[in-house]
């Protein structure tokens, strides 16, 4: 029918999102921010990615940007309009730019960032006004799962540089 919302299947978002989650868990195990995205085109994964930005000395090389990239490249072109992205955290603003530029009719993420996110976040630039282009947003899919990869993360980073600091100590 003609003026209806299209139907969002939430039994998928739990399923993408998943994927997006074992991705960050690469990214995890490689020492990298753990965030995984996935990017779905009429039902289908066409684009997986994690961040690697240590690893490539890239700061572009986020796991949406990535994703893009190679999303663009299933597609054979630069128009993603009818592409959903899956990303296990709330996208900054370099990705949420991308997002809107790239068109992407839907942007689903699993924990959001209050400080630095850019769909709804600390700003929202997938609704932005004036920009040629409006994602609609999910938000909060498989949130927990999402919020505790991330805070497992950051944990360990603060143990490894505390047992550092102190070695250090100790050898002076």
């Amino acid at each position: 029918m003609e003026g209806e919302e299209p139907i969002i299947d939430l039994h998928s978002d739990q399923y993408f999102m998943g994927e997006a989650l074992r991705l960050a868990l690469k990214a995890y195990e490689a020492e990298e921010v753990p965030i995984g995205a996935v990017i779905v085109r009429n039902g289908r994964i066409i684009a997986r990615a994690y961040n690697q930005v240590e690893l490539l000395k890239d700061a572009t090389a986020h796991a949406e940007m990535l994703a893009i990239t190679q999303a663009e490249e299933a597609v054979g072109d630069w128009r993603l309009n009818d592409c959903t992205l899956y990303v296990t955290k709330e996208p900054c603003p370099m990705c949420a730019g991308a997002m809107v530029h790239v068109r992407f009719q839907r942007v689903v993420f699993g924990v959001g960032d209050p400080k630095g996110g850019a769909a709804g976040g600390a700003l929202n630039l997938l609704h932005f006004p004036g920009l040629n282009h409006k994602a609609e947003i999910t938000a909060g899919v498989r949130e927990e799962e999402c919020r505790h990869i991330l805070q497992s993360f950051f944990g360990e980073q603060r143990a490894k540089k505390k047992a550092l600091r102190q070695s250090e100590k100790d050898e002076a």
